[in-house]
Order: C-alpha cells, then sequence, then structure tokens
C-alpha cells in the first residue's frame, strides 16, 4: 500500500527549504495576489522559478495555489501567473474559481489542476463533478468524518487530499463572508481578518467567551489509518507560520508516515509548542463535535527558544545528499572509458572519457575508482550502489574520474530539473451579454413556513424560494397556496452541505418537490448539481458557488444552469460588467450569510439533528464587542448559519441596480415575521416608505479586498 503524499506549507523561500530539508513530498506556494494567504510573504517570479528548480532537483513536487475568487479585471493576470508557473514546471494549479479554471482548461491543457478546499467539495457528487472539469486531485472539505473520507477514498475517480494538520475555520471553507462584510477583507481573495478569533457573548449568557475559536486539527495519532483508507496527500496547514513552524510539523509528519507509528510523548510536545490553542483536536475526524474542540491562542505564548533553534538548524546547516544514484563505470583497453549514472526515477546519463593508458608504473585500482566517483559531496546525490568493469594493467588520471563524476552529475541535475513540454494556448474572451434591458423583476426566497402568506403571494414576485425541506414537509399546505395564486412559481433552496449520507434524503425531498410541480432548484454547491439535474429541476446558481466573473457565468450556461447569483462580494459597478449569458439576479435585501458551520450555534451549544424553531429567534445571536447581534438560524443537517447583525437595504437605490442587466433582485429573509415581508416587498415596489432600523448597503459601493 502506498503512503500518502506529505504536502507542505511553503509562505517564503526560507519555509520551503524548510519544508523539503525536513521531509516534504510536495510543497504548495505563491506568488502575486491570487492566492488565499496574500498576507503570506509568498514568492516573486524569480524566487518562484529557483524554487519549481531546487525542488524537482530533490525530488519534490510544486504545487502553485491560485485559489481566490477572481474579477473580470484580474482573470486575464490571474492567466498569466498560471502560465509562468506552468512555464517553470509547476507540478499542479490549485484553484477555486470557476471562470478561472475554465480558462486554464483552454489556455494549459497539460498542467493538472486540483479543486481548492474553497470549492467546498465534500460529498461524492462533488468529486465527481470536479473530476468531470478535468480535475485531477481534489481537497477536501476539512468537516469530513473518518467514515465520510472512506466512503470517499472506495468511489472517488480522482485523488483526494486530506488536511491533516494546522488550522481549523470555524466555517465550511469557499462560504464564509465574515471578514468582507464587516472588514473589506475578503477570505475568499486571500485577506481573511480572522474574526472568529475574536470573543463573542452568545444570547442568554453573560460573559463572552470565544465560540467560533477552534483548536488546530491534528490527525498525527491518524495516520496509519488515513493510509489504509487510500488517501493520496496529507496536506500540513502554515502559509502564514515562520519557517521554524515548518520544519517541526513536517518533519514529525514525515518521519510517522515513513516509519507508520504513533507520536512520541516528545513528538507531540513539540508539535504543541511549535504552535497550538489550548491543545490540539480530532473531532471532525472522529464524528465529536463539542466543547473539547474549541480554543484559542493566549497571548505571550510563543515557541521555546531551544526547539526554535533546532528546528532552524535543521534547513541552514549544510544539506546531506539525498538523491540516491546507481553508478556503472567501464575502463577497457583501447576504447574509452564510460561513467553512466542513473536514479530511481529512471533518469539516466551516460559521459565518455579518454582512451586508458597501458600503466608504467601502477595500474589504477578498484579501490582509487570507487573512491573517487564516490565523491558526491556539494551535490544531492549519493552512491548508493556501484557496478564496475575494470580491465588490469591500465592508468587514468585520477582528474579524469573526478571530470566524469561532475559530468554525469551534472547531467542529472539538468534532467531532474528539466521542464515538461506543455502547450500555451490564447485565452478567448467569452462574448459580453449586457442580459436584461427592463429593471429586474422580484424574486423572494423565505427561511420558515410561517413567512408565507396569502397577503405575500398577491404581489407580483416571479419567483419564490423556500427550503427543499420546508417545502416537502409542507405538501399540502403549498400546494393550497399554489392552487390559491397560481401565477406564482415556487422554487426550492438546496442545502450548500449535504453529506453522501444525506444524499438520499435530498433525492427524496426532492421528488417530493416535483411531485408539487416545482421546477425550479436554487443551488449553493457544485456537489447537488448531477442530482438536481436528474431529478429533472431547473438549475439555478446560489451566491454560495461564488460567481465573480463572466467566464464563470459562461461556465455556468455550459452546464445548463438557467440563472446564476451574483456574488454579493461584487460592487454594483463590477456586476454590471458580468457578461449575462443566462438570467442573472443579485442579492437586494436581508440578513446577508456570514458563516456556515457544522456547529450547532445554539445556546445550548448543541449538535442537534432537529433544531426547534427557538433556534432561528431573534434572540439566539452572537453578540460582539461593540454590541452588533449577529443572528444564528439553524440549516439543514443541524448545522448553523451565522447572519449579519445589519440587513442589507437597497429599496431606495433602486435606481443604482435597475440598469445593470439583471433579471432579478431578490429579497432573503430570514429572521423576519411574516408582516415584515409582505411590507418589505411593498417597499421594494414603491408602495412603502419603510427601512430597517440597521441597515447596510453591503459591498455593492465598497470593494472586497
Amino acid at each position: 500500500m502506498n503512503r500518502p503524499e506529505l504536502l507542505a506549507p511553503a509562505g517564503s523561500p526560507e519555509a520551503l527549504v524548510a519544508a523539503v530539508q525536513n521531509g516534504a513530498d510536495a510543497v504548495y506556494l505563491a506568488y502575486g495576489d491570487f492566492n488565499a494567504r496574500r498576507n503570506a510573504k509568498n514568492f516573486s517570479e524569480a524566487e518562484f522559478a529557483e524554487a519549481v528548480s531546487y525542488c524537482h532537483l530533490r525530488g519534490v513536487l510544486v504545487y502553485l495555489t491560485l485559489n481566490t475568487l477572481v474579477t473580470d479585471r484580474e482573470l486575464s493576470a490571474a492567466l498569466q501567473t498560471a502560465a509562468f508557473a506552468s512555464s517553470c514546471g509547476v507540478d499542479a494549479i490549485i484553484v477555486q474559481d470557476l471562470g478561472l479554471l475554465r480558462g486554464l482548461r483552454q489556455t494549459l491543457p497539460d498542467t493538472p489542476l486540483h479543486a481548492s478546499t474553497q470549492m467546498t467539495i465534500h460529498n461524492l457528487p462533488g468529486v465527481q463533478f470536479c473530476a468531470n472539469l478535468g480535475l485531477s486531485r481534489v481537497v477536501l472539505s476539512r468537516e469530513l468524518s473518518r467514515d465520510a473520507i472512506a466512503s470517499l477514498c472506495q468511489h472517488a475517480p480522482v485523488e483526494l487530499e486530506v488536511f491533516s494538520h494546522g488550522a481549523l475555520c470555524m466555517c465550511y471553507s469557499g462560504q464564509c463572508f465574515f471578514s468582507s462584510l464587516i472588514g473589506e477583507r475578503s477570505g475568499n481573495r486571500g485577506l481573511c481578518a480572522q474574526p472568529c478569533r475574536l470573543s463573542y457573548r452568545r444570547s442568554q449568557e453573560e460573559r463572552p467567551s470565544y465560540p467560533l475559536s477552534l483548536k488546530d486539527l491534528s490527525l498525527a495519532d491518524q495516520l496509519k489509518d488515513l493510509t489504509q483508507l487510500g488517501v493520496s496527500c496529507l496536506k500540513l496547514e502554515g502559509r502564514m507560520k515562520r519557517p521554524e513552524y515548518v520544519a517541526i510539523i513536517t518533519k514529525i509528519y514525515a518521519d510517522l508516515l515513513r516509519q507508520q507509528r504513533p507520536p512520541t510523548r516528545e513528538e507531540r510536545r513539540a508539535l504543541e509548542a511549535a504552535f497550538s490553542r489550548e491543545g490540539f483536536t480530532q473531532g471532525y475526524y472522529e464524528n465529536r463535535q463539542d466543547a473539547s474542540m474549541f480554543g484559542r491562542r493566549r497571548e505571550g505564548e510563543a515557541m521555546p527558544d531551544d526547539l526554535l533553534a533546532e528546528a532552524r538548524s535543521s534547513y541552514t546547516q549544510k544539506e546531506p545528499p539525498r538523491i540516491p544514484i546507481r553508478l556503472s563505470f567501464r575502463m577497457q583497453a583501447g576504447v574509452p572509458t564510460l561513467l553512466q549514472a542513473e536514479d530511481a526515477s529512471g533518469h539516466c546519463v551516460t559521459a565518455q572519457g579518454p582512451i586508458p593508458e597501458e600503466a608504467r608504473n601502477r595500474p589504477l585500482q578498484r579501490e582509487q575508482v570507487l573512491t573517487q566517483l564516490q565523491k558526491t559531496g556539494g551535490t544531492v546525490f549519493f552512491c548508493e550502489d556501484m557496478a564496475l568493469s575494470l580491465d588490469e594493467g591500465l592508468s587514468l588520471p585520477l582528474s579524469a574520474l573526478n571530470a566524469l563524476r561532475r559530468e554525469v552529475l551534472s547531467g542529472l541535475e539538468t534532467l531532474r530539473t528539466q521542464v515538461p513540454p506543455r502547450r500555451t494556448e490564447p485565452y478567448t474572451l467569452p462574448p459580453r451579454l449586457p442580459g436584461h434591458n427592463e429593471p429586474p423583476t422580484l424574486t423572494v426566497s423565505l427561511l420558515r413556513m410561517e413567512q408565507l402568506s396569502d397577503e405575500l403571494l398577491c404581489l407580483p414576485i416571479s419567483l419564490l424560494y423556500l427550503p427543499l425541506e420546508v417545502l416537502a414537509h409542507n405538501a399540502e399546505t403549498i400546494a393550497a397556496y399554489g392552487a390559491r395564486h397560481p401565477q406564482v412559481r415556487f422554487g426550492a433552496s438546496l442545502p450548500r452541505i449535504v453529506w453522501d449520507h444525506e444524499l438520499p434524503q435530498i433525492r427524496d425531498l426532492l421528488n417530493q418537490c416535483r411531485a408539487l410541480g416545482i421546477e425550479d432548484a436554487l443551488l449553493g454547491n457544485w456537489g447537488l448539481v448531477s442530482l438536481c439535474r436528474e431529478e429533472g429541476f431547473r438549475l439555478r446558481g446560489d451566491f454560495g458557488l461564488g460567481i465573480c466573473n463572466s467566464a464563470s457565468m459562461e461556465a455556468l450556461s455550459e452546464l445548463g444552469f438557467a440563472s446564476a447569483t451574483a456574488s454579493f462580494e461584487l460592487n454594483l459597478a463590477q456586476i454590471r460588467d458580468l457578461s449575462k449569458p443566462i438570467d442573472t439576479e443579485f442579492l437586494a435585501f436581508g440578513r446577508l450569510s456570514m458563516m456556515l458551520t457544522e456547529h450547532c450555534l445554539s445556546p445550548r451549544g448543541l449538535h442537534c439533528q432537529s433544531c426547534s424553531s427557538g433556534c432561528s429567534a431573534p434572540e439566539s445571536y452572537l453578540e460582539d464587542r461593540k454590541h452588533e447581534q449577529f443572528p444564528i438560524v439553524p440549516t439543514f443537517g443541524g448545522r448553523s448559519e451565522l447572519l449579519n447583525a445589519k440587513t442589507l437595504f437597497l429599496a431606495d437605490r433602486s435606481q443604482d441596480y435597475q440598469s445593470l442587466g439583471l433579471w432579478a433582485a431578490r429579497l432573503s429573509f430570514t429572521t423576519e415575521d411574516r408582516e415584515t415581508c409582505r411590507s418589505v416587498v411593498l417597499r421594494y415596489l414603491g408602495k412603502s416608505e419603510d427601512r430597517p432600523d440597521s441597515l447596510t448597503r453591503g459591498l455593492y459601493y465598497r470593494r472586497a479586498e
């Protein structure tokens, strides 16, 4: 059984050396502005090219992180970044953005691509979706349990990568908007300000705590299990960490994988001393979400000086030879001498030397040949095996042996760092389609059945979304409403997180909705595309897909989507400039989603499977240091969604979005009661003057960096 690849972080050239010298099989790194750790030191172009050569010489793979959402104006630069990386021989590019992925497949058809964890892939249909797009590896969501990973490994058509050590986000990666909405620093664009690490007061509690700060992950005890499951790659997190941290965790994990054993007490202490938040957690892996998963970094905590010095010495001292080679030397009378060198990857170099002469005094001895040819110091190579074929009585200068050795080793270096032949094709921009000329219609999304009313349905609403499970569980009531208001079209909004064991339930709910005559499905995750298509639904893309550029819009059109929701991290000008090959809607009202988490955030702190309506009441919230209250609502599967403290409101700015080419402006109701839902729709129809007490314009007049 092959052991998993060990993938280490390289946030700087120093961290890269630390990772390689301590046993990493691969490293992931970035240069430019299109990666999820833009605040790391990262690499210049020259440093990146040198890094790829340095790693390949030592048998280490290099992955470029290009894993952020990009706008139309940034897409060309992101593709140029990727093209340069490919020309350097990078082994794969890690991506999140669907439009960027589409551009990469067009311009760099031979360069392997990996799906970032930012794509929120957590079920088998999601993995298959990525495989169909040409991705060769999927980085799974961190929240998956051991059993979920095992099932995916058994059935996945591509390689699977699993996080094994480092920081855990409270929110599913790719679904967090907390930092951008409160600080204009987007985690989806590489500048997360980590508001989850701050203190908050739960509703019904007097003192603040740290309900969003998870301990770091450590699966050091699970490496044998992960190997047996068939995981292709184990990722160590930490591109923002110092090189000494990278050195420590890489060495320990490399030793554990190679020796297939659990960590010693000393290794556990070293991992914790390198960096931890009150210890580590395996809660997700063990399917045990409880209070033990939470912790924070105490002020003044630092790596001990002796551990720091030991870690630094591991990559700053003279590098020992690490690449084994086999040498074959032939010296026969009357023919040129030959030396051949071959490494384990099959690279082979042959050098020809002078014709040996008959020895006048002392012939060349076997021991002399061995001694000279094994002098590989100053290179990455060491001779693990040598074959000699020597005629007796011949003489050859030792300098000739040295020259042969230098020539074959130099040749091996050239072969090992050679860039593979790859095509680079021109990028063709999709045609810009302006969309609708008339002002957008209104769509409405509700969270609870109690928000629905005949008075609401009498208003001109083009499409009314309700959660899939709400529609199915209230079939008779929905049918009655539909009979009284035949002009209203209902749509099903699907959960953004659905694990494999929950898919049969989703399929059953979809069937119940189809029986009601519902044809539209609002999707916020790639893992439900095939299921909804199979069940005959019209596909509509939600904000969870992260649609930020025209290429993504074109890709959705090619996938058969009828509409897309523009990311609310775009401003109005960027939404205007999007090509609109399909209907485009945007969120014009509501408490925007800030976090979607596997944990139940209710005041009870329970991971319940069926939340009561009390969980979604306004009094269930987290309060920050400025006394802003962020409501908590339950989602499918006992998960929680944290909403913005302020309500997005644009009714008094309708002139600003009516000419953007949009199909619809969506009014999203979450904590609002029935009467508020109706009055807000009237306000957007220009028949009321109501407005929220605490409102925001979102990012539509700003810009999320």
